[in-house]
């Protein structure tokens, strides 16, 4: 949604739970060519109550050693957190994974009540590998850093709201 010096994407695959696949890595690069030729503040939200449940866990079964090293989901994200206007992440329930990454690229996330951010990674025998080790530390800290992302902590809106993680909690309506 296109609107006076700012757009609204919205990552609207409910049946999915809007998570993360290579078709939306390349709507976001498209997203990101645009915003770079004329800069908007952008936006980024999910649907029906999900922000991004993470990155599409059948995809990345398939994914080889020469994927992983295209760093298909970190490129897009570093790609975000350059643009030359400010992003804004609009968590409504689960940022997880893959979602919790695209969220911490952007400039700021303002998260309803039901937000719950975090990186399960660590029960799936995996690492968070798409810039959440860097950029989470940078946001808040390593110790909670360490805690999120080798332990799997998922935090509640007023949780990531008081360290920070979170510049603003609202109603859900608000959101929209």
């Amino acid at each position: 949604e296109q609107a006076e010096g700012r757009v609204l994407a919205r990552l609207d695959r409910p049946e999915a739970r809007n998570v993360i696949d290579w078709a939306t890595v390349e709507e976001l690069h498209a997203l990101c060519a645009e915003l770079e030729a004329e800069p908007k503040v952008l936006l980024l939200a999910g649907a029906d109550g999900i922000f991004a449940a993470g990155a599409d866990i059948a995809e990345l079964r398939e994914r080889r050693r020469l994927d992983a090293l295209q760093g298909i989901n970190s490129s897009v994200f570093e790609r975000i957190s350059r643009l030359p206007m400010p992003s804004i992440a609009l968590i409504d329930g689960y940022a997880l994974g893959g979602g919790a990454e695209l969220a911490y690229a952007c400039d700021f996330r303002l998260g309803s009540t039901r937000a719950r951010v975090g990186n399960p990674e660590p029960g799936l025998g995996i690492l968070a590998a798409a810039g959440a080790a860097w950029r989470l530390k940078e946001l808040v800290g390593e110790p909670v850093a360490k805690e999120i992302l080798l332990a799997g902590r998922t935090l509640g809106a007023d949780e990531a709201l008081e360290i920070h993680l979170l510049s603003e909690v609202t109603a859900p309506e608000d959101l929209e």
